[in-house]
């Protein structure tokens, strides 16, 4: 069963406080201090967070045939992107996605500290959102951290990546988070070089993704050139 639309039961939004949701907003009103000791004017900053504020997004992937790398990206329901079909936009957006594909990916849970920590995290959400059992050896950091939204909010995004031994088993589907908004998610098996085509034309729309994706295509040109 794949979704194809969303239906709004209930709308908590009037009367609601800013930290009674998932996501809690700080209505601030601050200045910025120069190094000569002088302000700049007052003005209000809303800062949006969530639960763990951090997350960590993986790229999984394995050499198909002929040695070409396949790259393992889950689809699941996005309600705040199909919802924009709802909203007055500068730029309408009658066709936004309800069913986005994206890069393994999950926000930091108490247990998640230390050094290990983000490993811990990866290896998890591999296992709920791909099916694949990942060992934390083989996780390893894919560059720097991004802030995707700074403007907003206030969550870091830390990129891993790990090689399989080989695709993502065949059967049910993995088990997710328990949560419902993970009902209908599934599993993409695709060529990187595809997969980064339909990140840049807009088929697969998620800047993290893209981002992941063309820092592991890097990675093999740094290869190549170290090799020559």
């Amino acid at each position: 069963m794949r979704p194809v639309s969303l239906e709004i039961l209930e709308d908590r939004t009037p009367g609601s406080a800013s930290d009674e949701g998932f996501l809690t907003v700080r209505r601030l009103r601050l200045r910025h201090l120069y190094d000569d000791g002088s302000a700049s004017p007052a003005y209000s900053c809303d800062v949006v967070s969530r639960p763990g504020t951090d997350a960590v997004a993986v790229v999984l992937w394995f050499r198909g045939a002929g040695g070409r790398p396949q790259v393992v990206l889950k689809e699941g329901v996005r309600p705040p992107v199909w919802l924009r079909r709802q909203k007055d936009l500068v730029q309408a957006d009658p066709e936004a996605p309800l069913m986005l594909v994206e890069l393994v990916a999950g926000i930091l849970e108490p247990g998640d500290e230390g050094p290990d920590g983000l490993r811990r995290r990866g290896a998890a959400e591999a296992r709920e959102e791909a099916g694949v059992v990942v060992p934390l050896a083989a996780l390893a950091p894919l560059g720097g951290p991004s802030y995707p939204t700074p403007g907003a909010a206030d969550e870091r995004v830390e990129f891993l990546v790990a090689e399989l031994a080989g695709p993502p088993p065949a059967g049910p589907l993995p088990p997710g988070d328990g949560s419902a908004m993970e009902h209908g998610t599934r599993v993409l098996v695709l060529d990187l070089e595809e997969a980064i085509q339909r990140c840049r034309d807009g088929r697969f729309p998620d800047m993290k993704t893209e981002i992941g994706l063309t820092r592991l295509a890097a990675t093999f040109g740094a290869q190549d050139d170290h090799r020559s």
